[in-house]
């Protein structure tokens, strides 16, 4: 059910933040306790504020209520992803080389599981990610498949 639901409002939404020259970076439907959640993330080279959020909520508000995709009460939330932004789509990869990044992997890769460090590179089937281990820099690759999540990640020096 969940999935119908988030592409029927990716479809919906792609045309609003696209005229607004911005990206819809996730879309989520998720049951909170009670209560359903529809999260809409957006983002834009500018990055976006309240106002950005509130237009794309107001324009997708009356396009979910022309279609009625879900038959449940719910709560619409437009948001900024923030600063640990999800990586999902190739142009995310692509977007974040050169940047910290969170991976967990499905299985074992060297042992390991997640992984963080500076994306170096991607070329569509393996993400490679220079990690720290102890002191030495090592250079991990991971096959874009066995990614079970990835996010940029927020580091303090």
């Amino acid at each position: 059910m969940s999935k119908k639901v988030t592409q029927i409002v990716e479809e919906l939404v792609i045309p609003i933040v696209t005229d607004l020259q911005m990206e819809l970076v996730d879309v989520e439907y998720v049951k909170e306790g009670k209560d359903w959640f529809l999260r809409v993330f957006i983002d834009s080279e500018k990055g976006v504020d309240i106002e950005d959020c509130g237009l794309v909520s107001e324009k997708l508000s009356e396009k979910l209520d022309e279609v009625d995709p879900i038959p449940y009460n719910y709560f619409l939330e437009v948001s900024s992803p923030g600063a640990e932004r999800p990586l999902k789509k190739n142009s995310d990869f692509e977007k974040a080389i050169g940047k910290q990044v969170y991976v967990k992997t499905y299985e074992p890769i060297d042992g390991e599981k997640i992984f963080e460090g500076e994306l170096t590179s991607f070329d569509g089937k393996l993400v490679t990610i220079n990690v720290m281990v102890k002191t030495r820099k090592k250079s991990v690759e991971i096959p874009y498949e066995k990614i079970a999540n990835a996010r940029l990640a927020v580091t303090f020096h």
